[in-house]
């Protein structure tokens, strides 16, 4: 499954049939799109692109709008998003979910699990709450059955005047800046590290983000780490003049 996650984070659009000739002319292997299409299910990964509605929400499973098209987001805590991937191990192979703020791409709350449930979300919405001291304006999530479950639609209600946004199926643009944090991640460090169990990926996934949020710079932000532009603190330049 790590190769398998390996070839979409190059490969985003490809679906069943695109990472099926990948893996033959890459690692020899010859795949059934059947048994292809369970593994991608598993690592919580689908072709980003945009498909038709095919299937409609059950019943408590209510699919929201997504509110961002042409939104311009100046300011923390205006525009949340969660995502979960898969982090693989050699022995099995683990979820991480991350709640991160749009404006400053500050990841204030995160969980690790071993089942993809709607209880490590909510743990790590409320993570971020406690960390900003608050809610966001509006929550953005894709249309995961974790994001529109009972439980977590339950718990945004309890926030006054937060808005439910929800991605289009398949379009990783609409959360892109979690997605490039999911690369960032992974190439950087868990596909580095090879962590054995849960226990050692938390403490090691934790010890990146907090590397992310505190000395890692964007462009987009002004050269500002995420806790700098979350903060409103300028970029901090390591040489001073003599």
């Amino acid at each position: 499954m790590r190769m398998l996650d390996e070839l979409h984070l190059r490969f985003p659009t490809f679906g069943t049939r695109g990472l099926r000739r990948l893996l033959k002319r890459e690692q020899g292997l010859n795949v059934g799109r059947k048994r292809l299409r369970r593994l991608m299910r598993l690592a919580h990964i689908s072709a980003l692109r945009p498909r038709p509605r095919t299937s409609a929400p059950g019943k408590g499973h209510r699919i929201y709008p997504y509110l961002l098209r042409g939104v311009d987001v100046t300011r923390p805590n205006q525009v949340w998003c969660a995502d979960i991937t898969y982090i693989p191990m050699p022995r099995g192979y683990c979820y991480l979910v991350a709640v991160m703020d749009w404006y400053s791409r500050k990841v204030l709350g995160w969980e690790l699990s071993t089942t993809m449930d709607t209880a490590f979300c909510l743990r790590a919405f409320r993570s971020a709450v406690a960390t900003a001291g608050r809610a966001p304006e509006i929550m953005n999530t894709d249309q995961g059955s974790q994001f529109t479950s009972t439980d977590w639609i339950r718990e945004m209600k309890q926030h006054e005047g937060l808005k439910i946004s929800m991605d289009g199926t398949g379009r990783w643009v609409d959360n892109v800046f979690i997605e490039r944090l999911w690369w960032s991640l992974k190439y950087e460090d868990v596909y580095l590290k090879s962590y054995e169990t849960p226990r050692e990926t938390g403490r090691g996934v934790g010890a990146w983000l907090e590397r992310y949020n505190t000395e890692r710079p964007h462009s987009s932000i002004g050269d500002r780490t995420p806790d700098e532009a979350y903060f409103g603190i300028e970029a901090e330049s390591k040489w001073r003049a003599a």
